[in-house]
């Protein structure tokens, strides 16, 4: 039998977080908004309960959910990723082998477990909520995709307190018999319609399914999903994260943008952003792309979407050789007359910071511009983004994201701590 493995989901994660700092909202119905406060991503069971729908539009529900008692919230990131992080953190302290698959999901190879595979998991459980306040589920299997089946039963099932575990056969039959295909890891309504097409109705249906037969009919991936329900491995754990392939930085508006000033000062302030995120993973960039968009869900409105590339001479994570390039690239898609709803700035073909080649004309960045870099994100870092910047980024950004619900920093920033 393989080793198992277990898959933790932290519970309805954004309002989880929310209701770590603010006892009040246990118990009530919360839901988080996204950017600009748009439609709902994230919903607490009592709202769940309420029948309030992923993606429902925040402008089209305000009524409702002030007549149902519904507790509001901004999508509050910066708080949402420290909490992950320290979620983490716990986790990392139950197993030698972790793979942290999302902001609130991770996989824990636990081999040398066997023997106590529930009690592990119900004190790794307890120990996650005690010291980050974070509710999770645990699902223990031989696959990744079984994991994913048992942490559904934990989340699922109210007797089973948080935890379940498929390592036997006749365990993994009946919780597969009570799923829909579309239950399953990566299979969406599309891919379960082609497959009833095929005669496979039911996930015991795929796993029954001849392997030679998917991967003709489909593919490579749904073959090895076809093992993984019979618990034979394909899926191995990611314990060192690869090198990202791209960084994008990009927002909606809190407001039209119409003039070319407002809209460089967006550009230059998602550029810093991506930037940051480069130099944390030691990464550079040698290729940038620039993006405007107009609100396509206004038809009766003129209509520009538009990007253009910018190819660098020699890879560089330095902020203000990025802003520039970028400006470049804005300047030539920028077109008058028209009311911008979004933009935003994406880095391709990164490369180790370390081992950037200069070319004959062009030289890697410079150890003074390397710690320049490094003390402004140290700073920034201390003091709060955007302490330190450059000033093409603006201040007032008047054009930024609508926060009106959004709640305290309460781990991260000073002014933000919790008071008691």
């Amino acid at each position: 039998m393989a080793a198992p493995l277990a898959l933790v989901d932290c519970n309805n994660f954004y309002a989880s977080c929310e209701r770590v700092f603010q006892p009040r909202l246990r118990g009530q119905p919360v839901v988080v908004l996204s950017n600009n406060d748009g439609c709902v991503i994230a919903r607490s069971n009592e709202a769940k309960a309420l029948g309030v729908e992923m993606g429902a539009p925040w402008h089209l529900q305000k009524e409702r959910f002030a007549r149902l008692g519904v507790v509001v919230r901004s999508s509050n990131y910066t708080l949402y990723g420290d909490m992950s992080a320290r979620v983490m953190r716990v986790l990392a302290d139950f197993t030698p082998n972790l793979e942290i698959y999302s902001i609130d999901e991770a996989f824990l190879g636990l081999a040398g477990f066997e023997h106590r595979l529930e009690a592990h998991a119900r004190m790794l459980r307890a120990t996650v909520l005690q010291w980050t306040g974070i509710p999770v589920s645990v699902g223990t299997a031989p696959t990744k995709t079984l994991a994913k089946a048992a942490n559904r039963m934990a989340k699922k099932n109210p007797t089973a307190g948080g935890v379940a575990l498929l390592l036997t056969e006749a365990a993994q039959t009946a919780a597969l018999a009570g799923m829909e295909l579309t239950d399953l890891w990566g299979v969406a309504r599309r891919m379960a319609a082609r497959l009833g097409e095929a005669g496979i109705h039911s996930p015991l249906d795929l796993r029954d399914a001849e392997p030679r037969f998917v991967r003709e009919r489909f593919s490579v991936v749904l073959e090895r999903m076809v093992y993984e329900l019979r618990g034979l491995p394909c899926l191995s754990l990611e314990e060192i994260m690869p090198d990202r392939k791209s960084i994008m930085a990009s927002r909606s508006f809190g407001r039209p943008v119409t003039t070319p000033a407002e809209m460089a000062e967006a550009v230059a302030t998602y550029t810093t952003r991506a930037a940051e995120k480069m130099r944390r993973q030691r990464l550079a960039t040698s290729s940038l792309i620039v993006f405007v968009e107009t609100n396509r869900f206004k038809p009766n409105d003129p209509q520009h979407c538009a990007s253009q590339a910018v190819q660098l001479p020699v890879a560089t994570a330095n902020t203000g050789t990025l802003i520039s390039a970028a400006l470049r690239g804005f300047g030539a898609i920028w077109r008058p007359g028209f009311s911008f709803k979004k933009a935003g700035v994406m880095f391709l073909d990164l490369v180790p910071a370390h081992a950037v080649q200069g070319g004959l004309f062009d030289a890697p960045d410079t150890p003074a511009q390397q710690r320049l870099m490094a003390i402004v994100d140290r700073i920034n870092a201390r003091y709060g983004r955007d302490a330190v910047g450059f000033a093409r980024s603006g201040k007032r950004r008047a054009w930024k994201l609508r926060s009106e619900h959004h709640s305290p920093r309460y781990t991260t920033n000073w002014d933000d701590l919790l008071r008691v």
